[in-house]
């Protein structure tokens, strides 16, 4: 699962285009080779975990929905008013934490907490710490 998740990843992240393209494909026209495609690789994955097969589909569709909207959150293609589309990465976790940790912690106090966390925290690692969470609670339905 982790595999095919990651190869996701890695094409999204290399082509920002791509995470639109997938989610118009997977919303307009499911019955499509690539909407069809992405939830055979992860249907066999999950069917191979032992899920009962009752909720292969809440399974799936949950995986695909989770990597899709992952990596989607910073490959934005289409209308982009109002979003700095070529920030640097640094700069711009750097700004969001530090927004963050301005928050009146009486208010806000799991995301002042978290703050630094966002700073630092690497995309791809997270990524895969959430596939893992996922995963885990999948299995738990056995």
């Amino acid at each position: 699962m982790r595999v095919v998740a990651l190869g996701l990843f890695d094409a999204i992240a290399e082509h920002q285009w791509l995470a639109t393209r997938l989610a118009v494909q997977l919303t307009r026209n499911p019955w499509g080779p690539v909407t069809v495609g992405i939830f055979e690789k992860i249907g066999r994955q999950v069917r191979a975990l032992g899920v009962p097969q009752a909720i292969w589909f809440v399974a799936a569709s949950t995986l695909v929905h989770y990597i899709l909207g992952a990596v989607s959150q910073t490959r934005i293609d289409g209308d982009t008013s109002g979003v700095e589309t070529d920030a640097d990465r640094e700069k711009f976790l750097e700004a969001a934490s530090m927004a963050w940790q301005e928050l009146d912690p009486a208010d806000y106090p799991f995301m002042h907490a978290i703050s630094g966390q966002m700073r630092e925290h690497d995309d791809r690692e997270q990524f895969l710490a959430s596939i893992a969470l996922i995963l885990d609670g999948i299995t738990n339905l056995r």
